[in-house]
């Protein structure tokens, strides 16, 4: 197991007043790896064990005195922010999409984790059917919010049933007929013969921020939001 760092704590610059420390909230896996980048250019570097699976430590201090990091699970990502357990996070488009906090502002984007959320079937099945004459459809997804609006806005009933992964079994095994899921490559749909016949929304990560952290406490929230601009455009430029 990797073990942790004694960090170097940076000095708070002059806009962060003592007690300024904040959490922010990062999902794990792919896109955690593709935080790391950006927050280097930040001059932030987390304990190195933030990317060891195997660590047992959810809460992890960086480089910088005023930031400490929890890593969780992307979904709950926007749950931490929306009720104030971090000040800001990173997350897809798609978790904002699901549950559409009213609490989460999501000043940037950060063009990372691009990937889409899309409708998949049975190759066999793919086109066989005209879908605007479907009254009602089972979809199985772990995003029930996203599914029913999609249909919603066209008039059909979609039955969701709500899975938490293996999705691509569901229209095999008779469970659904179609998938909404997160979609990168496609490879995973076609091991599994489906294909994708939909796309509902392109993804990528935003940067979100708690609302009432933003009002009470601007100053702070607001020089983070400019730490990531500026680093998102030394990465463009």
């Amino acid at each position: 197991m990797t073990q942790a760092l004694d960090l170097p704590r940076t000095q708070p610059v002059a806009d962060e007043p003592a007690g300024s420390g904040i959490v922010m909230a990062l999902p794990k896996g792919r896109i955690l790896a593709d935080c790391l980048p950006l927050l280097a250019r930040m001059g932030i570097a987390p304990s190195s064990d933030l990317v060891d699976e195997g660590s047992r430590r959810l809460r992890f201090p960086t480089s910088h005195p005023a930031l400490d990091i929890v890593r969780v699970r992307s979904f709950d990502v926007a749950t931490f922010v929306a009720f104030g357990a971090a000040e800001i996070g990173i997350c897809g488009a798609d978790v904002l999409m699901e549950f559409d906090y009213p609490e989460i502002y999501a000043p940037l984007d950060l063009g990372i984790g691009r990937c889409r959320v899309s409708v998949a079937e049975p190759s066999e099945t793919a086109g066989a059917d005209d879908a605007g004459r479907w009254s009602r459809v089972r979809v199985a997804t772990k995003y029930p919010n996203i599914a029913r609006r999609h249909y919603a806005a066209r008039g059909v009933h979609a039955d969701v049933v709500h899975l938490s992964g293996a999705m691509e079994l569901a229209p095999r095994l008779g469970l659904a007929r179609l998938i909404v899921d997160l979609v990168q490559t496609g490879s995973t749909l076609r091991a599994n013969g489906l294909v994708e016949t939909e796309v509902i929304a392109a993804v990528t990560s935003r940067l979100i921020v708690n609302r009432a952290a933003l009002k009470t406490r601007p100053e702070v929230i607001g020089a983070w939001i400019a730490r990531f601009r500026q680093a998102l455009g030394e990465a463009n430029g």
